[in-house]
């Protein structure tokens, strides 16, 4: 717990330090941006996380174009996926499966000796492990032998044991080795993983670098967490890239002895709150966007009740008929308040970008700016996804707005 603090943070503070620290501060580029504002939006966020669905687009390219927007896709591709030096990314589990900073895998070899111990979140692959030793042994030196391998094209991938996350044994022993540091992610075939000896992929310079201790490694993520967020408390800090508890207590405790971090109150937030010294402060900030239901502004759903008072959950995996909103539903950023959502698809056949649905928040009470500034941010981002045509399915006056809004 924070020691009580006499600095006090306004909510509107909060709001502003929170977008500011998580790059919304920077102007979005008309043009396609180059590799480099993208590398920055990255590294001010930490991380990207990674996920399968992809009825718009693969979830980690929205949070870049959120921040900076239009760029290409195929420069991230290059540098999470590619060989040799050009690799800036690499990935591994943080905030659940996620691209970071090839700089950080030191830091995450904490994780990696934990998984190979057993302890933590990592018992049912370490238990496959510890049953079958010599096949996954056969595996790693396959991988040594003869390359890079999706769990497909291992000579014994095994049957899977159910139609979605039942892996197979090959698929097991890959996952084994790529939390245990073995092996990582050369490429993607699609959303496929294929692994190859994490020597072969991450570079020299970085592999060279020692293994800090459990504990700097754990304070240094809990740093960079609370550089990412501005201004957090302890749980969403801990969440940032999935800390452990008593762990994470005594960094934070270090690092405001050390004035790294500063303990201060928020106006209506219940916990204690740690404040980065060094982040941005803006009197004005107002950002527009549509955000990706995970990126970091907003994958943690309380905090962005409690900074923007907008209550968020995913549908995903709710039958349609009990949807409250829609499937890919991201929220939209206007003028730096979540004002709005929006049900979203790519129709990649009919070349056009498919609103399915719009919702505007119960208190906003002229929806006319908002609307047109969505417009214009569909049309972006159309055009960033390489379709023509912004199509407007949904019904309702909103829908309607917007549709009179939108080319024809």
């Amino acid at each position: 717990m924070a020691a009580p603090s006499d600095q006090q943070l306004s909510a509107s503070d909060a709001r502003r330090i929170a977008l500011a620290a998580q790059g919304f501060d920077a102007a979005r580029s008309a043009a396609t941006s180059r590799w480099p504002l993208a590398e920055t939006a990255i590294r001010r966020m930490g991380l990207l996380q990674l996920d399968s669905v992809n009825v718009l687009v693969r979830s980690h390219y929205l949070p870049v174009f959120s921040r900076i927007g239009a760029y290409a896709r195929t420069d991230l591709d290059a540098r999470a996926f590619a060989a040799g030096r050009g690799r800036r990314l690499f990935e591994y589990w943080a905030h659940e499966a996620s691209l970071l900073p090839i700089e950080m895998q030191p830091l995450m070899r904490w994780r990696m000796r934990r998984a190979e111990e057993g302890t933590g979140i990592y018992g049912g692959v370490h238990r496959f492990a510890a049953e079958n030793p010599g096949y996954v042994a056969a595996v790693l030196d396959e991988i040594a032998r003869h390359g890079a391998r999706s769990a497909s094209e291992l000579d014994d991938p095994g049957a899977r044991s159910g139609p979605w996350w039942g892996w197979h044994k090959g698929k097991t022993a890959l996952e084994y080795l790529f939390w245990t540091g073995k092996v990582t992610t050369a490429s993607r075939r699609g959303f496929e993983r294929v692994y190859d000896l994490t020597e072969r992929v991450i570079p020299a310079a970085v592999m060279d670098q020692p293994t800090p201790s459990d504990a700097d490694a754990i304070r240094e993520l809990v740093r960079l967490g609370a550089r990412a967020l501005g201004v957090a408390t302890e749980i969403e800090i801990r969440d940032y890239f999935r800390l452990p508890v008593a762990e994470t207590r005594v960094a934070l405790a270090e690092l405001v002895e050390s004035g790294v971090l500063e303990a201060v109150a928020v106006e209506g937030w219940r916990q204690p709150a740690y404040l980065d010294p060094l982040a941005l402060r803006p009197d004005r900030i107002t950002p527009t966007a549509l955000l990706s239901p995970f990126d970091p502004l907003v994958w943690n759903r309380e905090r962005a009740e409690r900074i923007f008072a907008f209550r968020y959950r995913l549908e995903f995996y709710t039958p349609g008929h009990k949807r409250s909103f829609g499937y890919f539903v991201m929220p939209f950023l206007y003028r730096g308040q979540l004002v709005a959502r929006v049900d979203l698809k790519l129709d990649r056949k009919a070349g056009a970008l498919l609103v399915l649905g719009v919702f505007a928040e119960a208190g906003l009470r002229r929806p006319e700016p908002m609307l047109a500034a969505l417009a214009l941010e569909l049309r972006r981002m159309a055009g960033w996804l390489g379709v023509a045509d912004v199509a407007i399915r949904a019904e309702g006056p909103l829908s309607a707005a917007l549709e009179g809004l939108s080319p024809q």
